[in-house]
């Protein structure tokens, strides 16, 4: 037990690093006072809809920890498991505040960074995703490993599994924070996004991010709280899942402690390793920021499958025989390096469905030439057709880590794709950080230049995200099948049956299994129901100041004349004054009132359904059949609708992006402000909703409700 505070200062020198990553991106130039005033707006306004969104989480944390204490304490287990849900939430809540906090800072210091060079620019902007990456990690190693080292230290638990099991609490507190998180910043920024879009580039006809767009700035907030915030507490839910649902498998099929705290090793080791891989990216001026992303991410993954050889062979017996099974320590490696090797070939196939240049981003340029209609064609059929390939994986990955080492080597395959979540999360934050560097330079009226590095950072960062979205969505069925299995092992033991079987035969388990497959539809129609609702909201407002503000109306036709070194001193005073005038604050008030109102009713079908599914089966005395029908349903189908959604709305994103920079179809060129330009604009509008808000909300949805069923089965008799 000793050795575990190995693990615990793996956890503080994360933080550690964390710590000191920020204070470097504080010690770095802002940039002019314009640029300051503007990143001063956008943490003013991420600060508030964060403070406004945990207040409300607050109130429901409070009511279902109390209710874990009292349910747990009426059949006779440990209310401690409130306390792990408690600690959970927190944590979850505070990566997420520690990540939004330096991203904030870094934005503007990265277009600062970006009118010297490239290369500083993304130095600085990965620094920032760095902070969140390892922000996530250090908290969730500590949280986990601290409970357990507490509870155990403390002689709580007489039976190591009542000690697991009560540590699930943390899981389902993380998951909790996860989902409401995503939710409510996927609504809050794609509300401010549609608008700004739809009546600033598409309607008005000023360019992205423009300083006269009321929106702007709500748009900016958006990024952080939905990409950086959303993003850091996906992720930390899928990693501290991914953990605790090993451990349970580890003592449940082997009732050896070394398989138990065997993932905290290597969670550990996966610090270390992606410390080791930020230091691996750089990138020389007019080199490509996608090649020294994937240098840190693939030498950090390399780096990783050797600590978990060691780590794996030097806790485990070379062999172990159980109920009739031969175990060995080379079939647990085998499945944790499957793991990881599933997770880079799903995200490598993300990049090909939604990078720059593709052959399936491409095919959504080709066919904006006839309309927004094609567009969206085109880019739903890119979407469905990316489910193919990752479905296969996580199928072959499934199996093949199950015939390495059984059940326990599933959960062991999401733990390896999960293992340096550190790095992952880096890349994958560093994406908003660059949005918002091109969303200053713009507002802040740098040169040119400035905003096509910043671009160039911004569409690698559409790519990342898309990955990253990859790995939380492969990681996140394999994680549920090994919460869903250590769920089967807690029902077993209950029920002293050997194996606990549920026959989709049964009328009860089949309607269960359909109401499962439908979960995914009717969540991400609730959440982009939102998205719409508030985006109606948000665009009434921009159209109401563009309509009703005399300076900005007057600002906006002196915009319309074109080049401003044609204007003359009366125009440059009229565009002055219209810029005084957009009132961003009230759209900032728009997105966060939306947002905090219309999470919670997606938020609660989560958390509800299995509970009521499994009183329902308790009925007919098939509460745990019912219960395992429906999520065997909710996965199948929310996996799949999950890709779908990520990939369609990243391929129509940086086929947008593509025309922007101008591009070639049939030989002629376009470019901004063209046709082709105002179709592609249309499609990433829509599909939006589906790759920042739905789509990524699904993964968590299917591991929520797993937790949930594993932290209510002792309460199923």
């Amino acid at each position: 037990m000793n050795n575990l505070y190995y693990v615990l200062g793996a956890g503080v020198l994360a933080m550690v690093y964390a710590f000191w990553k920020t204070s470097w991106i504080n010690n770095q130039d802002e940039g002019s006072d314009r640029m300051k005033q503007i990143g001063a707006s956008i943490a003013d306004g991420a600060m508030a809809f964060l403070k406004a969104e945990y207040r409300v989480l607050a109130i429901f944390v409070v009511i279902v920890a109390c209710l874990l204490a009292y349910a747990a304490s009426s059949q006779g287990d440990s209310w401690l498991v409130s306390i792990s849900f408690l600690s959970g939430a927190i944590a979850s809540a505070l990566a997420g505040y520690l990540g939004m906090r330096v991203a904030t800072k870094a934005n503007n210091r990265t277009t600062n960074a970006a009118q010297s060079s490239l290369a500083i620019a993304l130095n600085v902007a990965f620094t920032g995703g760095s902070v969140m990456g390892l922000s996530v990690v250090g908290l969730g190693v500590l949280g986990v490993t601290g409970l357990y080292v507490i509870y155990d230290h403390l002689e709580l638990f007489s039976d190591p599994q009542k000690l697991i099991q009560t540590i699930t609490g943390f899981s389902l507190g993380a998951s909790s924070i996860a989902l409401f998180a995503r939710v409510g910043g996927g609504i809050y920024t794609k509300a401010a996004d549609v608008g700004a879009d739809l009546v600033g580039k598409v309607e008005a006809g000023i360019p992205e991010d423009h300083p006269l767009n009321p929106a702007t700035i709500a748009d900016n907030v958006g990024d952080n709280v939905g990409d950086v915030a959303g993003m850091g507490a996906d992720l930390f839910e899928s990693y501290v899942g991914a953990i605790i649902g090993s451990m349970v498998l580890g003592w449940a099929i082997f009732g050896e402690l070394a398989y138990v705290t065997l993932p905290l090793y290597i969670a550990g080791a996966g610090i270390i390793v992606s410390i080791i891989g930020t230091f691996m990216v750089s990138v020389k001026e007019g080199g490509s920021p996608q090649k020294a992303l994937n240098i840190g991410e693939f030498g950090s993954s390399g780096i990783m499958v050797a600590a978990m050889y060691l780590l794996i062979n030097n806790f485990l017996p070379a062999e172990i025989i159980k109920d009739g099974i031969t175990y060995t320590a080379m079939g647990v490696f085998g499945a944790t390096v499957i793991g990881l090797i599933a997770g880079l070939g799903i995200g490598l196939i993300t990049e090909h469905y939604t990078g720059t240049g593709t052959k399936p981003v491409k095919s959504v340029v080709d066919q904006s030439i006839t309309g927004s209609a094609t567009n969206i064609i085109a880019g739903l059929g890119v979407g469905m057709q990316s489910t193919f390939i990752p479905v296969i994986i996580i199928a072959v990955a499934i199996v093949f880590a199950h015939q390495s080492a059984g059940l326990y080597g599933i959960a062991m395959a999401a733990l390896g794709m999960l293992a340096n979540t550190g790095i992952q999360l880096a890349v994958d934050a560093y994406g908003p950080i660059s949005d918002n560097a091109g969303g200053i330079a713009e507002m802040a009226g740098l040169p040119s230049e400035v905003r096509e590095r910043t671009d160039k950072l911004d569409a690698v960062g559409n790519t990342t995200a898309a990955i990253g979205k990859g790995f939380a969505i492969g990681s996140a069925a394999l994680t549920t099948l090994a919460l869903f299995a250590a769920f089967s092992e807690i029902i077993k033991s209950k029920l002293g049956e050997s194996p606990f079987i549920i026959n989709i035969s049964e009328p009860i388990v089949m309607a269960a299994l359909f109401i499962g497959a439908m979960l995914p539809f009717l969540f991400s129609s609730l959440a982009m129901g939102a998205v719409g609702r508030a985006a109606m909201a948000m665009i009434e407002e921009v159209r109401r100041q563009f309509r009703d503000i005399p300076e900005l109306k007057a600002a906006l036709e002196v915009l319309g004349k074109g080049d401003e070194s044609s204007w003359s001193d009366e125009d440059r005073s009229t565009y002055e004054a219209g810029l005084m005038k957009a009132d961003h604050e009230k759209c900032i008030e728009i997105s966060t009132q939306s947002a905090i109102k219309e999470m919670l009713l997606p938020g609660l079908l989560a958390v509800v359904t299995p509970i009521l599914i499994g009183l329902l089966g308790n009925l007919v005395n098939m509460g745990p059949q019912a219960l395992g029908g429906l999520l065997a349903g909710v996965t199948v189908s929310g996996v799949a609708m999950a890709i779908f959604q990520s990939n369609a709305g990243g391929a129509w994103d940086n086929a947008k992006k593509m025309i922007e920079e101008g591009t070639e179809i049939n030989g002629q060129s376009y470019g901004k402000g063209s046709d082709v330009h105002k179709a592609a604009v249309v499609g990433d509008t829509v599909g939006d909703p589906f790759k920042d808000t739905s789509g990524p909300s699904l993964n968590i949805l299917i591991k929520l409700m797993s937790v949930v069923s594993l932290v209510i089965a002792p309460f199923l008799f």
